[in-house]
């Protein structure tokens, strides 16, 4: 999942960055509102994290504006202010969900797993996806292969995740590179053939193909 935070609290966004990365998130920050729409609006983000109080365009403009263009992508509003009416003001304008600092670290997580998971259930999709013996549980981050559970890093499931919820499809390196490392990444794109030979090893080698060219599909497995 690739989330986008808007937060002017350079430390704080980038504590929530780092974070939400070791979560298994891939995670771009911006520091303006202005910034912030653009990022958004050009970008393939599964959840954004807007803080009210912004330079250049404040969150509920920016989330009132992401809205009138038809973008639905799940918004998680940031405050320092404290009161029903602004909460109002930004759920009206298009907001999912709204969170008071200083916030817990750890409510902030549940939040936005529940925002992610209530975004699946409404486009009709289940966080648990079965290919043959595989099973991959995308809400509780857990993998099992013929019934016993494979551990994964979160960066390791965050590849198969991109591969399992696409199964039978063929999936370009840049398209696990563009969600699951951050927009700034700019090392070795061959990173990617360095997890998919480890879930390879984990797993089983013939799950995932290579498709010279094109990119990997996960197919069935087979015992």
């Amino acid at each position: 999942m690739r989330l986008l935070i808007v937060e002017d609290e350079k430390r704080l966004a980038l504590s929530l960055a780092k974070g939400l990365t070791a979560e298994g998130y891939a995670v771009d920050v911006v520091h303006d509102g202005r910034e912030g729409l653009h990022r958004a609006t050009e970008g393939t983000y599964d959840l954004v994290i807007l803080d009210i109080m912004l330079p250049g365009l404040n969150g509920y403009r920016v989330c009132a504006a992401l809205r009138a263009a038809g973008h639905e992508v799940p918004i998680l509003m940031l405050t320092a202010k404290d009161g029903e009416y602004d909460e109002a003001e930004g759920l009206d304008t298009g907001a999912d969900d709204y969170l008071t600092k200083p916030f817990s670290y750890v409510v902030l997580v549940a939040r936005i797993k529940a925002l992610l998971r209530r975004r699946g259930q409404g486009a009709g999709a289940s966080p648990v996806h079965v290919l043959g013996d595989l099973k991959v549980d995308t809400a509780a981050h857990r993998v099992f292969l013929d019934e016993d559970e494979v551990t994964l890093t979160a960066k390791e499931f965050a590849v198969l995740e991109q591969l399992v919820v696409r199964a039978g499809e063929v999936v370009s390196k840049a398209q696990i590179l563009e969600h699951v490392w951050d927009f700034a990444y700019d090392g070795d794109p061959n990173i990617v053939e360095v997890y998919i030979s480890t879930l390879r090893r984990k797993l089983r080698a013939g799950l995932i193909r290579t498709v010279r060219g094109a990119g990997y599909r996960l197919e069935a497995a087979q015992p």
